[in-house]
């Protein structure tokens, strides 16, 4: 039994690479050449991808006020819930216990989320007048 020659496996190995490297600078470069993508990488970047102007900092103040909008909602929804289950629990005290203590924790998530909110816009807004 006869092993096979490796004298043709370096060369091969090196043109399969050479190919293969030729091919993606290929589909790299050949929308450039089509004139299909133009590579605009400036100032006016943003805006030509479709991106706002404003500034990130407002972005993010922007972001922080809606999830708290969202906490907020969340809380007094946590709150109509537990006054729901007070007013439907027909002088149980078990149930009228849970429902206190469903008002209890809204109502201090509440605080919670509307404490932030105002944390949140004091340091965003010293932020924003700082630079």
């Amino acid at each position: 039994m006869a092993l096979p020659s490796i004298k043709g496996t370096k060369n091969m190995k090196k043109s399969i690479t050479t190919a293969i490297f030729l091919g993606l600078l290929a589909l790299i470069l050949l929308p450039q050449v089509a004139g299909a993508v133009s590579i605009d990488v400036g100032i006016s970047y943003a805006t030509a991808i479709g991106l706002g102007t404003r500034d990130i900092r407002a972005t993010v103040a922007s972001i922080i006020n809606v999830m708290m909008g969202l906490l907020g909602i969340i809380a007094i929804v946590i709150i109509l819930v537990g006054g729901f289950k007070w007013m439907t629990a027909m002088g149980n005290e078990d149930a009228v216990k849970s429902a206190k203590s469903l008002l209890f924790q809204g109502v201090i998530g509440l605080v919670i989320v509307l404490s932030a909110y105002a944390i949140a816009n004091f340091v965003v807004g010293s932020i924003l007048n700082a630079t």
